[in-house]
């Protein structure tokens, strides 16, 4: 969709949510619209128009299914915090109603819960009338401040009035919120589940009337704890199906340090006592035994050879100067490369030793900069050819002549380095710089090169600033125009260090071009810098600035791992299989100058068995990337309890190419809880009112494939797909979804890992965020048995629903944005032969007009 046309769109959207209350009537041009716009789900709640995030306030009151949210009323993007709301009588159409609790002045609206006090323990209402209660985190504006406090409807959930007395539980921190709320029946009391995000911790406190509050225990750290934790969630399951054998779950959400990057969902199972839950699985974590390769203990690096300055002259026994508290040492030595903070560069390289195991196993820490392929340690000469400009001149003049600016923020010449308020500006080169941070982020305007002829390979230049793809409402990007047409976009990577960019420009040789590099982008790196930009034969390498541990064969890098953004080490495992035999060498590598520009290394121990991180060994809702703030409904009829999410992630959630809105919800989930093996799983099963969405079914003959992929007789941009897949002798095997155009979204198995995957690196528009494309895996070993697969597939997003014969199970939830026309279902397989048995496929009607 063109910009021109999302004023118009954003009108029709509006429209018809006054149409939905019965205050405008709607026209057939606004159906056609409303609902239907290009990657607009067709079976999950999405609001009609602008920005929402976490699902909260999740409560069914007089026979709906009520759905709070939170909503940005005025924009597309976070912000103005406050909670919408929708009902639904099935868990499946959904009515959106007015904002329910509006920010304010004062404050903004972030999660909680809502409760029906029957009791009318807070005199909000009446014993006849009782009132609807929303616990929310009052974020305070003026200082940051999180607080709890309450609001209430007498009329099922319509109006709301806030309580005079707020905020009701306030312990003067910045980050506490997010509160779950329930009724307690053995100690008659309403009991809290809050986070204390920054501390990886859940809080619990008990009250008589929602207005007192006294705290009774923490819980955590534990799990993963690799981002803020947030959005808690606290209930009770029968275990297999008895209600005298009852377990408790806490689901805790946290960002980032997902288990598929970003934001992610995690739960414990345990036992609650009104006061403290104490959970099943201790945390506790030995390591496969193996021979140690390097452990540095001896007080020095040994044969391993040192370059640079950062690891200093020997290992470290502990912090070092300026270095905050390091945990997870084995032993007392460790490689740290903090040595002068995270300015020094340098590496740490083994000899050439001989794989004799399956793994390697070692811990890492310190920075999250992974390996690049394709980037290059150290700083290699610039590309030499004709430069089209340098910006070392006071004004915007190049060798071929004046470049031109609209807007304000580029100023009137190039800047001469860091601009006021703006972090350290780094590899750039000369005095100068075309820098768009002029006045902050919320500067924008554009920076446009004279016409000039393409006549060498390769356009190269150094980037920096923020990620903001050409594609995006408001980008931040440098394009390439040719014949009016853009034909290359390159953004920045939410770094101040310029990095080279390299495009290839075989196909445009004879052809007039120009540069445009635009800032349209206003919010957080909003901004974009540039320099030394230059037609050459030669291709320029990206400089790596990666923090972490390499695996070299032969020279080359062949597997890299990354710390977390933490002092903590934690395990990381390289797979030697393919390598036994073979000559390799481990090396430590920080070339990194900004934050968290250091790696932690030890204990590298050849192995059979992999070792685990925390991350790894946690127990996940999901392993995709777009399950985040995972609550589930109070009060549900028939004590089910049935769980949605966010369906985004925050790494990439505001640059999602969707409008008049952004972000949907999961489809609803129902939880059980099953023992397999001697341990209690967490089951999750699409609600059972998606089968009121079904279509004719179409049965899919049992299909053979070898080393090839087999289009089925399904097509569908919203379907429901239920079968077994025997992986055979493959490799790699499963379901390409939404094929088409060049498009496919990969859901398989692999056999060589025992993990199930989603790859959506083709599946349609990736390029708005680099962290976007990619695989998702899941562990479940199959034991010889059959994969059981059931796939909820919408037009921007599939749920993967997969289950082994012994019962355990794995989630994965993904966005994907493909073509419209991308509907084919295909069956593939590498490696060897699979079969897809009994498969059924079902379209899925619309839930919208």
């Amino acid at each position: 969709m063109s910009r021109t046309t999302r004023p118009r769109r954003r009108l029709l959207a509006a429209l018809a949510v006054l149409s939905g209350l019965g205050l405008v009537a709607a026209s057939p041009a606004m159906a056609d619209t409303l609902y239907h716009e290009q990657y607009r789900p067709q079976f999950h709640f999405t609001p009609a128009q602008n920005w929402m995030n976490d699902p909260n306030g999740l409560i069914w009151y007089k026979g709906q299914y009520h759905l709070f949210f939170q909503y940005n009323p005025d924009g597309n993007t976070w912000g103005n915090m406050s909670w919408g709301h929708a009902v639904s009588t099935d868990l499946v159409h959904w009515k959106q109603l007015p904002v329910a609790i509006p920010q304010d002045d004062q404050e903004m609206i972030f999660s909680g819960s809502v409760v029906l006090d029957k009791n009318n323990t807070t005199g909000f209402g009446t014993k006849k009338n009782p009132p609807l209660v929303a616990v929310y985190t009052s974020a305070q504006k003026a200082t940051g401040k999180q607080e709890q406090a309450l609001a209430y409807s007498t009329d099922g959930g319509t109006t709301w009035k806030k309580y005079s007395g707020n905020p009701v539980l306030d312990i003067g921190s910045n980050n506490f919120r997010d509160p779950k709320v329930f009724w307690y029946a053995p100690t008659h009391s309403w009991l809290m589940a809050v986070a204390l995000a920054d501390q990886h911790k859940i809080s619990f406190y008990s009250s008589p009337d929602l207005k007192h509050w006294t705290h009774q225990s923490d819980f955590g750290p534990a799990g993963a704890t690799g981002g803020v934790w947030e959005c808690p969630d606290l209930f009770p399951l029968p275990v297999d199906g008895n209600p005298k054998k009852t377990k408790w779950v806490l689901a805790v959400n946290l960002n980032p340090g997902g288990i598929a990057g970003g934001s992610g969902a995690q739960y414990f199972v345990g036992d609650f006592d009104g006061k403290k839950f104490t959970a099943d699985d201790s945390g506790t974590y030995t390591p496969p035994s193996g021979t140690v390769v390097q452990d540095f203990e001896s007080g020095s690096f040994g044969d391993w050879t040192a370059t640079g300055n950062a690891f200093g002259s020997a290992p470290a026994t502990g912090p070092v100067d300026g270095q905050q508290t390091v945990t997870g040492i084995e032993g007392k030595d460790f490689a740290n490369s903090f040595h002068g903070g995270d300015a020094p560069t340098g590496t740490l390289t083994s000899p050439t030793f001989t794989v004799t195991s399956d793994y390697i196993n070692f811990k890492v820490g310190g920075g999250n900069h992974p390996y690049q392929p394709g980037s290059v340690l150290g700083d290699g000469p610039a590309p030499t050819g004709a430069t089209l400009a340098d910006f070392e001149d006071s004004t915007y003049s190049s060798p071929i002549g004046d470049w031109t600016t609209t807007g304000d923020a580029f100023g009137t010449g190039p800047a001469q380095g860091t601009l006021p308020g703006q972090g350290q500006v780094t590899g750039y080169l000369g005095g100068g710089l075309a820098n768009s941070f002029l006045d902050g982020d919320a500067s924008t305007g554009t920076l446009t090169s004279p016409t000039f002829t393409i006549d060498k390979k390769y356009l190269d230049f150094l980037i920096g600033g923020g990620n903001h793809a050409a594609s995006s409402d408001a980008p931040t990007a440098v394009e390439l125009i040719v014949d009016g047409k853009v034909v290359r976009s390159t953004t920045g990577p939410n770094s101040e260090t310029l990095n080279w960019t390299s495009w290839d420009l075989s196909d445009l040789q004879g052809k007039q071009a120009q540069i445009k590099v635009v800032d349209a982008n206003t919010g957080g790196w909003g901004h974009l810098n540039l320099d030394q930009v230059v037609l050459s034969d030669t291709q320029a390498k990206p400089h790596s600035d990666e923090t972490g541990v390499n695996l070299l064969v032969d020279g080359k890098i062949v597997q890299s791992a990354t710390g977390a953004d933490s002092e903590n080490l934690d395990w990381a495992s390289f797979n030697t299989t393919a390598y036994k035999g073979k000559q390799v060498q481990l090396q430590i590598v920080d070339a990194n100058t900004s934050g968290w520009g250091h790696v932690l290394a030890d204990q590298f121990t050849a192995a059979d068995q992999p070792a685990l991180s925390t991350t790894q060994r946690a127990h996940w809702l999901d392993y995709g990337q777009d399950f985040y703030a995972a609550n589930t409904w109070t009060d549900a009829p028939g004590g089910r309890r049935v769980m949605t999410a966010w369906m985004n992630n925050w790494n990439y959630g505001q640059a999602i190419p969707t409008t008049p809105w952004r972000s949907a919800d999961t489809f609803p989930r129902q939880l059980s809880l099953k023992t397999v093996n001697g341990r209690v799983h967490l089951i999750q099963q699409p609600a059972s009112e998606l089968t009121t969405l079904r279509g004719a079914g179409t049965p899919v003959p049992s299909t053979r494939v070898a080393n090839t992929t087999a289009p089925l007789a399904v097509h569908g941009s919203a379907l429901e797909l239920q079968g077994d897949l025997t992986p055979g002798t493959a490799s790699r095997s499963g379901l390409d979804v939404r094929t088409g155009a060049g498009q496919r979204t990969r859901i398989g198995y692999d056999t060589t890992t025992g993990e199930v995957y989603i790859d959506r690196t083709a599946s349609g528009a990736t390029d708005f965020d680099p962290t976007f494309g990619g695989v998702q895996r899941a562990p479940l070993e199959l034991h010889g048995g059959r994969l059981s697969l059931h796939v909820l597939v919408d037009a921007s997003s599939v749920e993967v629903y997969a289950q082994n014969t012994r019962g355990e199970q794995v989630t994965l939830t993904d966005q994907i944005f493909p073509d419209p026309s991308s509907t084919g279902i295909d069956a593939f397989a590498e490696g060897g032969t699979a079969t897809l048995n009994h498969m059924q496929a079902w379209q899925l009607k619309s839930i919208w007009p």
